[in-house]
C-alpha cells in the first residue's frame, strides 16, 4: 500500500469516528432510564428510524461481503438481496405493528409478556445473546481486514476501534445517543459506495477492458504478484510456471521459478508468488472454480448441492430477517404500531438505493483484482479496487472514502448489536436498570473479542448467514406463532426455541472450528436452516397442542392488544 493510499485510509477512519463522537454527543440527552437507553423514549419519527435501521442493517456482510461473494459466487448472491427484501415484505405485514404494540422494551420481555413464563425468557435471552455475537463477528473481523489491508497495522487494531467506539457511545446514552448515529451513516455508507463505484465504472468503460463473462476461468491479464498472508491451499487449473519466493507445497523456494502442474498445491504464509500474464487464476480450495457461463448463472452450479445451498440460504435470510434482535429493537422506538408500519415500508427503498453497488463491485474484481480468488481474502475486493483501477491521488481519495464507509458499516452495527444484547441481559437481570444494561454491553462485546483469534478465514457474508440462521429457527418461530396463533404455550415456545435455536447454534460453532466432511455434511453444516427450521416450527406446535390446556389465562387479551388500533384499544 503506498503512503498516500494508507493515509487516505487512515483520514477516512478519522473522518468518521469523529463524525460519530460528534452525533452521539449532540442528540444525547442525559439517558437516566430503562426508556432512554433502550428504546430512546420511544419518540423516533418513521423516516429517521428507517434510516438509523437500514444504517444498521448495512453491516460488514452488505458492505464487505456482498462484493466477494459476487466475486466468487456470481448470480447466486443475488438471491440473497432478494430474500432480504421478501423478509421485510414479510416483517412489515406480520410483525413490526403488533410488537410495537406489546409494549415491550426487547424480544425477551414480550415472550415473557405473552407467554407468562420467566424459562422462555431465559431462553430467549440465550438466543438473542447468540445471534448477536454471530452478528458481531463480522464486523470485528471486518474492521480487521480493512485495517490490514490498506495499512498494513495487524487486525487486532480493527477489533480495538471499533469496540472502543462502540462501547463510548452505548454506554453514554444506550439507543439515544445511535440512533442519530445510524441514521447519518446510512447516508455515509451509500455515498462512500456510489461515488467510488460510478467512477470505476466509469473507468472500466474507458479502457475497454473486456467483460467477466466467457468460457473460461479468471486470468491474470499482466504479470502480477501476490503476497500470500495466510496458509492456504489452491487449486490449481492448469500448469504453470511461477517465480516464488516462501514455500511452496511445503519447499523453501527463494525467487526461483517453479512449476506448478494442474492440481492441489499449499503455498505457506508469507510467500510471494508472480505469476505470468495470461495465466489462469488458481482458487483457494473452499472456494468453486467456475467459467464466466457457470458465474453468471444462478442456482449454485459451481458448488456441490448448489441448490440445495442456495435454497436453504434464501430461507435463512427471509426468516431471519424477521427475527433479528437489533432491528426488531428499533420498531419499539417507533411512537405508535402505525409509525413502524410506516418504518418498516421505507426501509426496503433505501436498502434497495444501497445493494445495486456492490454488485458493480464484484463483477469488477472479476477482472482487475483476480488474485483474491487465491488468496481467500474476497471481502478486500472493495478495498482494492480504487488504487487498482485508478493508480495514483485520486485512487488514494477513493479509497480513503471507502474506508470511512467500511467503519460507518463496523460501528452502527456493532452498536444496534450492543444495545440489544446489553438490553436483553438487563431485562433478564432481577436487578435491572442502567447498571446492569452497561454490564451487558460489556459483556456483548466481549464474548466475540475471545472468539475472533480461534475461528478459522470466514467471509463476513458467510458470518453474518449464520446469525440469520440461528435467528431463522428460533426467533422468527417464536414471534410468528406468539402474534398469530392463539394456541402457543409456554412449553410448545421453549420446545421450538431449545430444537431450533440449539441445533443451529451447534451448527454455527462447529462450522466456526472445524470443517465438516465433504459432500450432504458440510452443505447442512453450512446452510442447515432449511431442515431445522421447519424441525422448530413443528416442535413449537406439536409440544402447544399436546399442552393445549396451559395456554396462558390473559391470551385472548394479550392478543387484543397485539392487533387492534392504538386508538381502539384507548376508548
Amino acid at each position: 500500500m503506498t503512503v498516500p493510499a494508507a493515509a487516505a485510509a487512515l483520514t477516512g477512519l478519522t473522518a468518521v469516528v469523529g463524525l460519530t463522537a460528534v452525533l452521539g454527543v449532540h442528540r444525547r440527552r442525559s439517558a437516566c432510564t430503562t426508556s432512554d437507553l433502550l428504546v430512546a423514549s420511544r419518540g423516533v419519527t418513521p423516516w429517521w428510524n428507517a434510516s438509523a435501521i437500514s444504517g444498521e442493517y448495512i453491516s460488514a456482510a452488505a458492505f464487505l461481503g456482498t462484493a466477494g461473494l459476487v466475486l466468487v459466487h456470481g448470480a447466486d448472491t443475488l438471491w440473497l438481496p432478494i430474500a432480504a427484501t421478501a423478509g421485510y415484505v414479510l416483517l412489515l405485514a406480520l410483525v413490526t405493528a403488533p410488537l410495537r404494540r406489546s409494549g415491550a422494551y426487547t424480544i425477551s420481555d414480550f415472550a415473557e409478556w405473552r407467554l407468562g413464563s420467566r424459562a422462555v425468557r431465559r431462553v430467549v435471552t440465550a438466543c438473542v445473546c447468540f445471534i448477536g455475537w454471530f452478528s458481531l463477528l463480522p464486523q470485528f473481523q471486518g474492521a480487521g481486514v480493512t485495517l490490514r489491508v490498506l495499512t498494513g497495522a495487524p487486525v487486532w487494531t480493527g477489533w480495538a476501534v471499533v469496540v472502543a467506539v462502540t462501547l463510548a457511545l452505548v454506554l453514554s446514552g444506550g439507543m439515544r445517543s445511535i440512533t442519530a448515529v445510524q441514521a447519518v451513516q446510512f447516508w455515509v455508507k451509500l455515498v462512500a459506495v456510489a461515488v467510488p463505484a460510478v467512477a470505476l465504472v466509469g473507468m472500466w468503460h474507458m479502457s475497454g477492458a473486456p467483460g467477466p463473462l466467457g468460457d473460461d476461468v479468471p486470468r491474470f491479464e499482466r504479470t502480477t504478484r501476490v503476497d500470500v498472508r495466510t496458509d492456504v491451499t489452491v487449486n490449481v487449473p492448469a500448469p504453470v510456471t511461477v517465480t516464488a519466493r516462501g514455500r511452496v507445497d511445503g519447499v523453501p523456494v527463494h525467487g526461483d521459478a517453479v512449476r506448478l502442474p494442474e492440481g492441489r498445491h499449499t503455498i505457506g504464509r508469507g510467500t510471494d508468488v508472480v505469476f505470468p500474464g495470461g495465466a489462469r487464476v488458481p482458487h483457494a480450495e473452499r472456494l468453486p472454480v467456475q467459467d464466466g457461463s457457470t458465474w453468471a448463472t444462478p442456482f449454485g452450479r459451481g458448488e456441490e448441492h448448489g441448490l440445495f445451498r442456495t435454497y436453504s440460504a434464501m430461507l435463512g435470510v427471509l426468516l431471519g430477517t424477521m427475527g433479528l434482535p437489533h432491528i426488531l429493537m428499533r420498531f419499539y422506538t417507533d411512537t405508535s404500531g402505525s409509525a413502524a408500519r410506516r418504518t418498516a415500508a421505507f426501509v426496503p427503498v433505501l436498502l434497495a438505493l444501497f445493494c445495486v453497488f456492490p454488485t458493480l463491485y464484484g463483477i469488477l474484481g472479476r477482472l482487475f483484482a483476480p488474485e483474491l480468488l487465491m488468496t481467500g481474502d474476497t471481502d478486500a475486493t472493495l478495498l482494492l479496487l480504487p488504487r487498482r483501477m485508478i493508480p495514483g491521488q485520486t485512487g488514494a481519495l477513493l479509497t480513503g472514502l471507502i474506508t470511512a464507509g467500511a467503519f460507518a458499516a463496523f460501528i452502527s452495527t456493532s452498536c444496534g448489536l450492543a444495545v440489544a444484547i446489553g438490553g436483553t441481559i438487563s431485562q433478564c437481570a432481577r436487578r435491572g436498570g442502567t447498571a446492569a444494561f452497561r454490564a451487558g454491553v460489556v459483556i456483548a462485546l466481549a464474548a466475540p473479542c475471545v472468539l475472533l483469534p480461534g475461528i478459522g478465514p470466514h467471509g463476513a457474508a458467510g458470518l453474518v448467514t449464520m446469525a440469520l440462521g440461528v435467528s431463522a429457527c428460533s426467533l422468527c418461530p417464536l414471534l410468528l406463532l406468539g402474534i398469530w396463533w392463539r394456541g402457543l404455550t409456554a412449553a410448545g415456545a421453549a420446545a421450538g426455541l431449545l430444537v431450533g435455536g440449539g441445533l443451529a447454534v451447534c451448527a454455527g460453532v462447529t462450522g466456526l472450528f472445524r470443517d465438516a466432511p465433504p459432500g450432504w455434511p458440510a452443505a447442512v453444516l453450512d446452510q442447515p436452516t432449511l431442515l431445522i427450521a421447519p424441525a422448530a416450527f413443528a416442535a413449537m406446535i406439536a409440544v402447544s397442542l399436546l399442552t393445549r390446556r396451559r395456554v396462558p389465562r390473559h391470551t385472548d387479551r394479550a392478543l387484543r392488544r397485539l392487533h387492534l388500533p392504538e386508538d381502539v384499544l384507548a376508548r
